[in-house]
């Protein structure tokens, strides 16, 4: 397992280098990668998304093949790509979400804040709202997109749009939920320390 972080990146250059990569662990030739990554503002939508969702016509968003609605990126918010070979993980796709959520929650917890699942949706919440996203899309069973887990970025530009498809949801950030200020650097070494480990527990790879 490789950790890659690539500070700031446009969201099309990221998106770009996934496609790459899945490819290459598809065929042996990279190994699974994590890439974590802040980008400038950009609203995505998956594949299931409807535009009645994006409140302001005004904003351009971007389709992608992953699944749910749409969502915002920003900076201050870490997001992460994980390039992981479900073939040889099993094959459960449910699980890898389950995963990603156990990974967030633990990582907020490092943090202070205390994050949970809300049965039937996919994500992490607080009591104050929605923490991370996450929509993931698989071909030939290696996994694309993954999570985006708020910071410190400004939840404002989330009021332009029903977010992953849930009107009037609140959104709230690790910062928000502590009250003072939270290193994106610290969060995303927390992340990149936990992520192999807690992937072999939770999808351990076919001898």
């Amino acid at each position: 397992m490789v950790v890659k972080d690539l500070g700031k990146m446009d969201y099309a250059e990221s998106f770009g280098l996934q496609e790459e990569l899945a490819a290459a662990v598809h065929a042996d030739r990279e190994p699974e990668t994590l890439l974590l990554v802040e980008h400038p503002l950009v609203y995505t939508m998956g594949r299931s998304g409807s535009d009645g969702n994006v409140l302001d016509p005004s904003i351009p968003v971007v389709r992608i093949n992953r699944g749910g609605d749409v969502t915002c990126h920003s900076p201050g918010q870490l997001v992460g790509y994980p390039i992981v070979n479900l073939g040889r993980r099993g094959k459960d796709l449910r699980r890898h979400l389950r995963f990603l959520e156990e990974l967030l929650i633990r990582t907020a917890a490092d943090f202070g804040v205390e994050g949970y699942r809300v049965e039937g949706k996919t994500g992490v919440w607080t009591d104050s709202g929605k923490l991370a996203s996450i929509g993931v899309g698989v071909r030939h069973w290696v996994t694309m997109h993954g999570f985006a887990l708020n910071v410190n970025n400004d939840l404002t530009a989330f009021t332009r749009i029903n977010p992953c498809g849930m009107s009037r949801c609140p959104i709230a950030s690790l910062q928000s939920e502590v009250g003072t200020p939270v290193s994106l650097e610290r969060v995303s070494a927390a992340i990149a320390a936990r992520f192999e480990g807690l992937l072999d527990e939770w999808l351990p790879a076919a001898v």
